[in-house]
């Protein structure tokens, strides 16, 4: 076994998730795939005196569902296994280990919205359960080649850029990741009781009210790799427009080339240059799905390429991620919906946050 593996399940069960004697803790990886990381975090969390779980989703679990008779409520209903431990964990790692990140997008829509139900039901109980203090959770990624391919690397280079973002290959990964805690903790502390946010630049111009919000830490607990601050801002406030200057992709989906306006927090124009029927239909999911649950500042100035995979892409360090969709309530954010699709915006080339009329972030860059 690659030692970067080992290293990175002993970073995810002490720090990420710092598993304590006798919680439950699931292990889910969505393919087989992931088993050397799932062998190797099933381990470490039994010598950390903790119950440990694994759930191993079936290879191509999602595409034998689309493909087969089954309605659409059978493509909706929730596995009450994994239901019930997303219930009563303690803790729950999630390990993205797709071979082809893509292969649901050609199915028909409606199919691919019903089997997303599936997903995003359980997504629903981590996020109220992580809201109200019950589930400590951490999303992270097994290379695969269906990665590689998609960030157009051979899967070494995948490997060795996965394991670099994640800080893995550090003498003292913990250290390094406290030091970003400690970074982004200086950010929040002068954020707080702050009003009003403004976000300008060559793709953007918008404002939305933070009053009241949070911004939270992600310094690799909820994400590995991590590097972000985030909030939800009030939901009837966000005016203006973005042009997103990356492609976006969800349930498998790339759309291409989308801007989107916005007046008293609701999207009332959204555009794309490719994919723009998937960007309506996922719009139109819900009443919350037009409106933003999530604003978000990438940190992570290990990641400074376009890969095709969000938990990485939304950390580039000199950009701006927005979820149209569900919010965390842990910042506040009350918008409810079964989305919650992150597009990015670079900021590195003249683009300026400002909070209360001071300038907070230029150029990619923290200013204060």
């Amino acid at each position: 076994m690659d030692n970067r593996i080992q290293k990175m399940a002993q970073v995810l069960v002490n720090y990420s998730l710092a598993l304590q004697p006798g919680e439950k803790f699931l292990i889910r990886a969505l393919s087989p795939e992931a088993q050397p990381l799932a062998q190797a975090l099933y381990e470490e969390a039994f010598n950390a005196g903790a119950e440990p779980f694994v759930y191993i989703q079936m290879q191509q679990e999602d595409e034998v569902a689309l493909e087969s008779g089954a309605s659409m409520d059978q493509l909706s209903t929730v596995n009450p296994m994994l239901k019930l431990m997303y219930e009563t964990c303690e803790a729950l790692v999630r390990i993205e280990s797709s071979q082809n990140p893509r292969a649901l997008s050609a199915y028909p829509l409606d199919r691919q919205r019903a089997r997303s139900k599936y997903h995003d039901q359980l997504i629903q109980i981590q996020m109220r359960r992580e809201a109200a203090k019950e589930l400590r959770r951490c999303t992270t990624q097994f290379p695969t080649f269906g990665y590689a391919q998609a960030a157009g690397m051979s899967l070494r280079q995948y490997e060795d850029f996965l394991y670099g973002a994640c800080k893995v290959e550090h003498d003292d990964p913990v250290a390094a990741w406290k030091a970003v805690y400690q970074s982004h903790e200086r950010l929040i502390d002068w954020l707080k009781g702050k009003k009003h946010l403004q976000v300008k630049g060559e793709h953007i111009d918008l404002e939305m009210s933070i009053d009241g919000r949070l911004f939270k830490n992600a310094g690799g607990k909820e994400n590995f790799p991590d590097g972000e601050i985030f909030t939800g801002p009030v939901e009837t406030s966000v005016n203006g427009w973005v042009r997103f200057t990356y492609p976006a992709y969800y349930q498998g989906n790339e759309v291409k080339g989308i801007e989107l306006k916005f007046k008293d927090g609701l999207v009332v124009e959204a555009k794309a240059q490719a994919n723009q029927e998937f960007l309506t239909a996922t719009l139109d999911t819900d009443a919350g799905a037009r409106r933003l649950g999530e604003f978000a500042i990438g940190t992570n100035r290990d990641i400074q390429q376009f890969t095709g995979s969000i938990l990485f892409d939304e950390k580039i360090g000199g950009t701006v991620h927005m979820a149209v969709g569900q919010g965390y309530g842990e910042t506040g954010s009350v918008n409810n919906s079964f989305v919650h699709w992150d597009m990015i915006c670079d900021m590195r080339q003249g683009g300026q946050i400002i909070v209360d009329d001071e300038l907070f972030y230029k150029d990619g860059e923290f200013v204060i």
